[in-house]
């Protein structure tokens, strides 16, 4: 065979680019208790579909004209597929130069991001390192510093608008590195294995005096509360399943819908539970997950970003099948008030539904923003009207069960005013401008105060007005569209998600806003 001798040499390199740093530098890897890049693939993808490029990408030096050494590039990136469906994959290789950036690895990331864009396919980034220029003493080998630059980060930010992009951290990942992790719509973390930061502890003391070591800095406990990831997973191959799983809510792309599966749990299950869920006693908290539960597919729901923002919860989930997001409030953490931080996470997860055509439904128990001088000093207002503009641009079909409270602009914030609004709310509902509890004294401070018995009168009025904030009273004016038997919640919810699925088909492609990370 006239081509044997190159076929052969082919075959020497890519074993050569497969042995990712060495024997000596994978057992280290193992030894700290994490997988190397080429076992998270296996990990990641189904098996056999990895189809890689740029194996050959690398530093070599020669013995005149035969290879003699040669360091692959430490970043291994292809095409695979996930539950069948076609992804692109790039991964960095601690094994060579911690993962820090080197002649190759600069444009197999580039060439990722493109690849995703192209072709329209999820990304995942599994990020073990700075993915950047690397350490200082690298300019002694280029003989010349640089002004830094973030080759196809426009590539990055655009794939936010077209495609799923998820990102792994799975070591310490500093800078760039960090960039990659937060510019996604899922990240997850592992704990004990993966810090993330801006810069490492070393840097961080010389630069602002602070001694911490990589757990302190951006261990998990830290970052899970900084709502820079969206999950912590417990091992690696936790941390690919729970990749896997938020694929498989989404579309490929902003011009697909979002996948549909066989429910295995009726659309008309009815849950007696439900008629007792809400305390009678306004002010008693209630775990509202069970509520999620009772309501949404068995066995669907995937919370995220539980840790940040405690008084939102959001999920993606399903409904009789059907891919959906939902919200809802915590009354066992600040009451479900709006903080800055639950602002914030409203906004973001409101994006991503936005962006892949997700349905949304809204379980609302929201006494407004949270207030004090701390809230004051936070800004919440501005992030909460962030947040309710999110909302207003929101076109994706959306649904509301009022469980409790809607109140202040934090709750008349949740559906907008200009749209198609159709809310349920359960018998327990309970609303106006401000609770009756807080504004009473301060609307008849004046009779009050020149009352003879201040309490009595207090009580009288407090009874004159728990008159007239009965739902029902709402629902005789149309100021609610209707109030149902909380058992009969999933039922509408799964009617209401049939009949608007069609509707999702003629809203296709991107978003007039892009998603902001």
């Amino acid at each position: 065979m006239v081509w044997q001798p190159e076929i052969e040499e082919l075959e020497r390199r890519r074993r050569l680019g497969r042995a990712m740093g060495g024997e000596e530098k994978v057992a280290r890897q193992h030894a700290a208790g994490r997988l190397t890049v080429r076992e998270r693939i296996d990990a990641l993808l189904d098996p056999g579909t990895f189809r890689e490029l740029g194996v050959l990408a690398g530093r070599a030096e020669y013995d005149g004209a035969e290879l003699s050494s040669f360091r692959p590039a430490n970043f291994v990136t292809g095409t695979g597929r996930i539950d069948g469906r076609d992804v692109v994959i790039g991964g960095d290789d601690f094994t060579v130069r911690g993962g820090a950036a080197d002649a190759a690895i600069v444009g197999k990331q580039v060439l990722a991001e493109r690849l995703a864009h192209d072709l329209r396919l999820p990304v995942v980034r599994l990020v073990d390192g700075t993915g950047g220029g690397g350490s200082v003493r690298s300019l002694e080998d280029m003989g010349h510093t640089y002004c830094p630059i973030l080759p196809g980060w426009e590539l990055a930010v655009e794939n936010l608008a077209r495609v799923p992009v998820v990102a792994a951290c799975l070591g310490p990942v500093a800078g760039l590195g960090a960039a990659r992790v937060a510019a996604s719509h899922f990240a997850v973390m592992v704990r004990g294995t993966s810090q993330l930061f801006i810069a490492g502890p070393v840097v961080v003391q010389r630069g602002v005096g602070e001694a911490l070591d990589k757990e302190e800095l951006g261990g998990v406990e830290v970052q899970s509360g900084s709502g820079a990831v969206d999950a912590i997973a417990d091992d690696e191959r936790d941390a690919m399943a729970r990749v896997r799983r938020f694929l498989s809510y989404l579309p490929s792309n902003v011009w697909q819908l979002p996948p549909v599966v066989a429910a295995g749990d009726d659309p008309e299950r009815r849950d007696q539970w439900l008629l007792s869920a809400i305390p009678r006693q306004r002010r008693t908290p209630y775990d509202v997950r069970r509520i999620i539960e009772a309501v949404l597919d068995a066995g669907s729901i995937f919370e995220l970003a539980r840790d940040f923002g405690g008084s939102l919860v959001t999920a993606l989930a399903r409904l009789d099948g059907h891919p959906c997001g939902v919200i809802a409030f915590d009354s066992l953490v600040w009451g479900g008030g709006l903080t800055a931080e639950a602002s914030d996470k409203l906004t973001r997860f409101i994006d991503l539904c936005q962006t892949f055509h997700l349905p949304l439904v809204k379980l609302v128990d929201q006494p407004g923003f949270v207030l004090g001088v701390a809230a004051e000093r936070k800004g919440t207002i501005r992030h909460g009207v962030r947040a309710v503009s999110a909302v207003y641009q929101a076109t994706v079909p959306a649904v509301a069960v009022v469980l409790r409270r809607v109140y202040g602009v934090g709750g008349a914030g949740l559906w907008n005013a200009g749209a198609l609004n159709l809310r349920y709310a359960w018998p327990s509902a309970d609303w106006g401008s401000v609770p009756i509890e807080g504004g009473l004294e301060a609307a008849y401070r004046a009779e009050l105060e020149v009352a003879d018995d201040p309490d009595a009168h207090h009580a009288e009025i407090a009874a004159r007005l728990d008159a007239v904030r009965s739902p029902f009273r709402t629902a005789e004016r149309f100021g609610i569209e209707e109030i149902i038997d909380p058992r009969d919640t999933r039922p509408l919810l799964c009617e209401w998600m049939r009949r608007i699925w069609p509707v999702l088909a003629t809203q296709l492609g991107p978003s007039a806003h892009g998603m902001r990370p």
